[in-house]
């Protein structure tokens, strides 16, 4: 490895250390770096830790080494294949008592040292974490990751206090001191995945005190649809050596409590894992085959059946069910339920067992005593409870393209307990672009007990859009009325279905737009429509008028509009 000459006119010791790990992003680094040099507290050193990269990164690493002083660059001898070894390597340079990790696809915000320096300083602790944005980089949509856990600003005597924070596992939150590190020779595990969940657990468990605080110091950029050779590890979960992976470490996080004395805490990291790391998992099951699915059981199973019962009995009875089902080797039963996972989404069927008189999920009664627990329904009082809460499954099993800018569906609607009444039912489709409803009313014909069918085209040139446009997404749903209750449900698409696209010219003044119409492409797998303004009107007037959306701009743009048609 080799460092940059180009620190040595620094002299004075940095309060704080933050290593930026690298690999083939050349275009990236010099922001992350940047993040770290306009830090309102200034004397920090920044150790740019190259593994190993074949880009330009080395050539865009030095130059930045030679233009601030704060800056030292390091390159591993060869790549390492992850996060851990780049980040041990700069941990024997730091020059600084304390310490904090940065990737470099993400960025500081301007105050995160400050703030989490200040924590230290104020009393004698660990390390310190705060508050992490998760910013979408195809829409800029800006969330809080864990929201709950960093709301308020609070110093803990240990994990014990509150051992929901095994969910914030993120080591890039953190400022550690560096003496608590080396007191327990704490590292990076290198040469595995999901290190971070494993270092985090061991800082949780090692750390006698500390602090949280609730301002933003981290900006975690995301990219859900990157390309797989590009997307992060936490995005490459159609790998099975991904699963195998984040399975290979809960059991050496498990492996840890026990050695080191929190045995106690094994349930509540139980269930950090079937809520976070498995739920992660589910919500891609519908679109795995049957090979892959059942590659997945044989790799989950195993772990599965060692994890405390108390775990899963704090999961949502829908999560619990995927579980089971995924424990049974039920791969078809799999993919139904885990399409409902968060939105109450019926089973096609239940089964009711005239031996106990009980209610079990799907087309059969369930073998074992475990199954029979864990698929029970009963006490969802599925067949009296009010309409509007009534568990029903809507599917679009066919949709081709009408004439103009329409498409013809076809809704199959599944009422297992038997809740709406026999004979044609009328249903509504609800489809909301910017503020305006479009509704298409339509009929459910029954085929057989529990199961209607109905067709409807739905117009998408009909949709009343705001004048300066719409661009975003949006997903039908469908709606029922019955003793005068209303019950709105999703609306499923087809998992093979092709996404098709139409240029859609509004009548009502609005701009042209592109619309899309496609499956959802993860979780539940709704249909969703997707609108985009077009053309040189859209070019213009779009990205003004969403700012300046008054009476008298929209008058303006309507006029504009038309002339530039």
């Amino acid at each position: 490895m080799s460092t940059s000459t180009a620190t040595s006119t620094s002299v004075d010791t940095p309060d704080v250390t933050v290593t930026v790990i690298v690999y083939n992003d050349a275009e990236r680094l010099p922001r992350a770096v940047a993040s770290v040099l306009r830090q309102t507290h200034a004397n920090t050193e920044v150790v740019i830790s190259d593994d190993h990269s074949t880009d330009a990164t080395e050539e865009v690493a030095r130059e930045l080494a030679t233009r601030d002083p704060r800056v030292v660059y390091l390159r591993l001898p060869e790549n390492s294949g992850g996060c851990s070894a780049p980040r041990n390597r700069a941990l024997e340079i730091a020059r600084a008592p304390y310490l904090m990790f940065l990737d470099s696809d993400d960025e500081l915000p301007e105050r995160a040292v400050e703030v989490l320096l200040a924590a230290h300083r104020e009393r004698e602790i660990d390390f310190a974490m705060g508050a992490v944005h998760r910013i979408r980089v195809d829409g800029g949509r800006r969330t809080t990751w864990m929201p709950h856990l960093v709301a308020e600003r609070r110093t803990l005597d240990g994990i014990e206090a509150d051992p929901r924070l095994f969910f914030e596992h993120l080591s890039t939150s953190k400022m550690y001191a560096r003496a608590f590190l080396d007191r327990h020779d704490l590292r990076f595990p290198e040469g595995i995945h999901y290190e971070d969940q494993l270092f985090s657990a061991q800082a949780y468990c090692l750390a006698k005190t500390f602090t949280v605080v609730p301002e933003p110091v981290y900006r975690w950029y995301v990219a859900p649809y990157a390309a797989s050779e590009t997307a992060s590890i936490s995005n490459q979960r159609h790998k099975l050596t991904n699963v195998r992976d984040r399975v290979h470490v809960q059991r050496l996080i498990d492996a840890f409590l026990a050695e080191s004395g929190h045995v106690s805490l094994r349930e509540d990291k139980d269930f950090k894992f079937l809520k976070h790391d498995f739920r992660m998992y589910a919500g891609d099951l519908p679109y795995r085959d049957d090979a892959w699915l059942a590659s997945f059981a044989d790799i989950v199973t195993p772990y599965l059946d060692t994890l405390a019962p108390g775990a899963y009995a704090r999961l949502p009875r829908a999560e619990r069910i995927v579980l089971q089902l995924v424990r049974d080797r039920r791969l078809s039963d799999v993919r139904l339920a885990a399409r409902g996972l968060g939105h109450d989404v019926a089973p096609r069927r239940t089964t009711p067992d005239p031996a106990d008189g009980r209610t079990y999920w799907g087309e059969e009664i369930p073998h074992s005593e475990q199954a029979r627990h864990e698929l029970d329904l009963t006490d969802l009082d599925l067949d009296t409870r009010p309409f509007f809460t009534a568990q029903l499954r809507h599917e679009v099993t066919e949709i081709e393209r009408g004439p103009g800018a329409s498409v013809d569906l076809t809704v199959r609607t599944y009422d297992p307990a038997l809740r709406l009444p026999v004979g044609p039912q009328r249903a509504t489709l609800h489809l909301s672009p910017g503020r305006r409803r479009l509704t298409v009313p339509f009929r459910l014909s029954p085929v057989r007990p529990g199961v209607f069918e109905g067709h409807l085209r739905l117009d998408l040139a009909s949709a009343r859009l705001p004048l300066q446009g719409f661009e975003g997404i949006r997903h039908p749903v469908l709606r029922l009325r019955h003793q005068g209750q209303t019950h709105t449900g999703i609306l499923l698409a087809p998992l093979a279905l092709t996404p098709f696209t139409a240029r859609v010219p509004y009548h009502s003044g609005a701009l042209p737009h592109r619309v899309t119409v496609e499956p959802e492409g993860h979780n539940p797998g709704r249909l969703q429509i997707r609108w985009q303004p077009v053309g040189a009107a859209a070019a213009l007037i779009h990205p003004v008028v969403r700012r300046l959306a008054t009476p008298r701009v929209k008058r303006a743009v309507r006029l504009a509009a038309s002339v530039l048609r």
